[in-house]
């Protein structure tokens, strides 16, 4: 007869176990990061990925609608070519299905060069057509004949990558300003959170536009990606550091506090060695709020042609061209970048609050036991 192994105690187990094992629990944050996991793979390898480059245009297939990917008997992709006619009345070019043009679609094809990552030449892209030039458009163009998928997976490298390097910069400000905020008190803290409570009271929509009107024209786009992460990151601050304050005034008088203080620990290494770990579920839960806030606020600025500009790519870019209702009505795939946006909006919220739950399982557990205590 065989004898189970005796499983560990739920205390003994180390701190990264305990997280992944309340990290599993979390359903929501599992299917948040199944999302998200892909989404930044491919923004990273977007030359890859995408069917084409970014810029590549056919101004004879402005606005064509999807084409539906196919299998043949024999297992190759295709899709069916299109018909143009202008319509006489309106001018407008209408397209429709042609079954008897077949666009062969294949996978690992030569197309577009680029440089992957900016260091490796190639030419090699996962889908596109197997003739170098055909007309496939998985999800539609756009008004200058662009493919739109290819220009929505370029664009996800900067929408994705803007809230990341903003969250940073804006995490290092609030965690550094609230931290001595609330450690010091006193004059120092009156000082700060009145800074903060001016930069609160500013409506946050007309500062943006305000900044980044400032923002010279003739700056790249490069430049003008900085600047707007600049932006965004010293606005973005002011909550994360209003909570760390409140953290630091009811943990500067516990006894493992006092004890640092006694044993001559610095100011700095008190608060980033042990104040600030002793609330980390606290401080994922407001940077999991924080990096979707900064993808909207980008989107936004560029939707409203204040952020980002042409010939820049992001998800806001794209969607200025959606502006036009009559546009939209009739190329309603150009809204295909605000899909994604909510998508990973969304999934990224799960996903931090299943981290949320994760930097504190023991805490989690008394809540639970609290709960049951009172259900029965």
């Amino acid at each position: 007869m065989f004898l189970r192994r005796p499983t560990k105690e739920v205390g003994t187990l180390p701190q990264w176990r305990l997280m992944w094992r309340q990290f599993r629990r979390h359903r929501l944050a599992l299917v948040g990061g199944a999302i998200l996991v892909p989404v930044y793979f491919v923004a990273i390898f977007a030359e890859f990925f995408a069917p084409m480059s970014a810029s590549t245009a056919d101004t004879s297939m402005t606005y064509a609608p999807p084409q539906v990917l196919r299998f043949s008997g024999d297992l190759g992709l295709y899709v069916n070519g299109y018909t143009s006619e202008r319509d006489p009345v309106t001018y407008e070019q209408r397209y429709t299905e042609d079954p008897g043009k077949r666009i062969d679609v294949g996978l690992f094809t030569h197309g577009d060069e680029y440089k992957l990552l900016g260091l490796i030449p190639s030419d090699v892209h996962l889908i596109g057509p197997v003739t170098k030039g055909e007309p496939v458009f998985l999800l539609g163009s756009d008004q200058n004949g662009r493919d739109l998928l290819s220009r929505l997976i370029h664009g996800a490298r900067v929408s994705l990558s803007i809230g990341l390097v903003g969250v940073a910069a804006s995490f290092l400000l609030g965690m550094l300003i609230g931290g001595i905020s609330g450690y010091l008190g006193g004059g120092v803290d009156n000082v700060v959170q009145r800074i903060i409570e001016f930069i609160i009271a500013i409506p946050t929509l007309p500062l943006w536009m305000a900044l980044s009107a400032a923002l010279p024209n003739d700056w790249g786009p490069l430049t003008r990606y900085f600047a707007i992460t600049v932006i965004l990151s010293l606005i973005g601050w002011t909550g994360l550091a209003r909570d760390v304050r409140g953290r630091f005034l009811s943990l500067r008088e516990e006894d493992f506090v006092m004890a640092a203080r006694l044993d001559g620990v610095g100011r700095l290494p008190i608060i980033f060695r042990h104040m600030i770990p002793s609330f980390a579920s606290h401080i994922i839960a407001s940077l999991s709020l924080a990096i979707p806030s900064m993808i909207l606020g980008e989107t936004s600025l560029s939707f409203l042609g204040l952020g980002l500009q042409a010939p820049a790519v992001s998800w806001g870019v794209l969607l200025e061209g959606a502006q036009n209702v009559r546009v939209v009505a009739n190329a309603p795939w150009l809204l295909a970048p605000g899909v994604a946006v909510v998508i990973v909006v969304v999934a990224m919220n799960f996903f931090g609050d299943g981290l949320r739950d994760a930097a504190d399982p023991y805490g989690n557990r008394r809540i639970r036991r609290v709960r049951r205590r009172r259900a029965a």
